[in-house]
């Protein structure tokens, strides 16, 4: 579960912190262009670098600094509890003069506050368990150290550290390139949804009872579906069939072919079993509710946040009236930014004092942080 997260001179986030802790589920509302999508970014980069990604220049550009403020470095920091221990990561990046591309300024990995490795530019210092068992080595300034570490054993902390990390899910899904075709497995879902259907081929190949969850809400959501199939039109290809039961017989529909939201109602299915078979996980999605209609949004967020508890947590980011209402002003942050030249601003909704009905009081723009 993440605890903290901040960010400073990245694009619109300047000194920038998010405390979710002790939060399952939390909801950002805000205007658009108040920085919500950025925050998602900031997570991909993080999961980008445990899933083998390194070169600096491959995560962040020169233009991502905070108005073009090269002379501080952009700075990350990401703290998670997993089996009761506080991973602590920090990832800082500067631009020198002259130079071209960024360049590592401060990197470092702690657990409960112990370290595990430090860094200063191209200088790492992996520590064992005392100042006289250290190794020190040198790596290319424009290389993120995280991914090259080898990993001694399953309880490692860099393995658990980065396994979590990978297996984060983001999403801001795209309905038109949801196909439900696939050419492999995975456990992976990319940000726009695309490979859903190697996706649902990853899970149900490693974790077979997982059907029966994604089966269950379906049949929720669409009360009619019969099941569907992943079936092979090709070597190494397969394509999901929808099968949908009638009073005058069975209905096959290619997944392709589904309406949006339906799409996202398998997205959201997997999620949840994601989440309960190789979870605990963290999920953000941008917008869960951007496909679905006014009905159909309360049931679709109540279950995400049901599924939600414990060690796993969920983030979503939304405009949409009923979905607000399904949170509390507990776990509500509002952010904002009062021009394009100022930076994001987040408070939570319970230290605000609002007047009326919040609802209306965010169409009136009456919030002010």
């Amino acid at each position: 579960m993440i605890q903290r997260l901040y960010v400073n001179n990245f694009r619109c986030l300047e000194n920038f912190e998010l405390s979710v802790k002790e939060l399952p589920s939390a909801l950002l509302i805000g205007k658009n262009g108040t920085g919500k999508s950025t925050l998602s970014y900031v997570l991909e980069i993080f999961q980008a670098v445990s899933r083998g990604v390194n070169r600096v220049g491959h995560l962040v550009q020169s233009k991502d600094f905070t108005r073009g403020r090269s002379d501080v470095p952009i700075r990350f920091e990401i703290e998670v509890l997993l089996d009761k221990k506080l991973y602590k990561y920090v990832l800082a990046l500067e631009l020198p003069e002259k130079f071209k591309e960024l360049r590592i300024f401060e990197e470092a990995l702690t657990v409960s506050g112990n370290p595990v490795y430090s860094r200063k530019e191209a200088r790492v210092t992996l520590h064992r368990g005392s100042q006289n068992d250290e190794a020190k080595f040198l790596v290319d300034e424009a290389v993120v150290a995280l991914p090259i570490f080898q990993e001694q054993s399953e309880t490692d902390p860099l393995r658990i550290f980065k396994t979590w990390l990978a297996r984060m899910i983001i999403l801001a899904p795209i309905p038109s390139l949801m196909t439900g075709d696939s050419g492999g497995e995975t456990l992976e879902p990319k940000r726009d949804g695309s490979n859903l259907g190697e996706w649902i081929s990853g899970l149900l190949s490693r974790y077979p009872a997982a059907y029966t969850q994604v089966d269950k809400y379906l049949r929720e959501v669409m009360p009619d579906i019969r099941d569907f199939l992943n079936e092979q039109i090709g070597k190494d290809s397969k394509s999901m069939i929808v099968r949908f039961k009638t009073n005058n017989g069975n209905l096959s529909v290619d997944f392709k072919d589904l309406s949006d939201g339906e799409k996202c109602f398998f997205l959201c299915a997997v999620v949840l079993a994601a989440n309960n078979f190789y979870g605990p996980i963290f999920c953000f999605w941008d917008e869960p509710d951007n496909h679905l209609s006014l009905s159909e949004v309360g049931h679709f967020v109540a279950s995400l946040r049901r599924s939600f508890q414990g060690t796993s947590q969920v983030l979503v980011t939304s405009h949409n009236p009923e979905a607000i209402r399904k949170f509390s002003n507990e776990n509500t942050f509002i952010v904002d930014r009062k021009s394009h030249m100022e930076p994001t601003l987040i408070r939570l909704l319970s230290d605000i004092s609002v007047e009326g009905d919040l609802i209306d009081a965010l169409i009136l723009g009456d919030i002010e942080l």
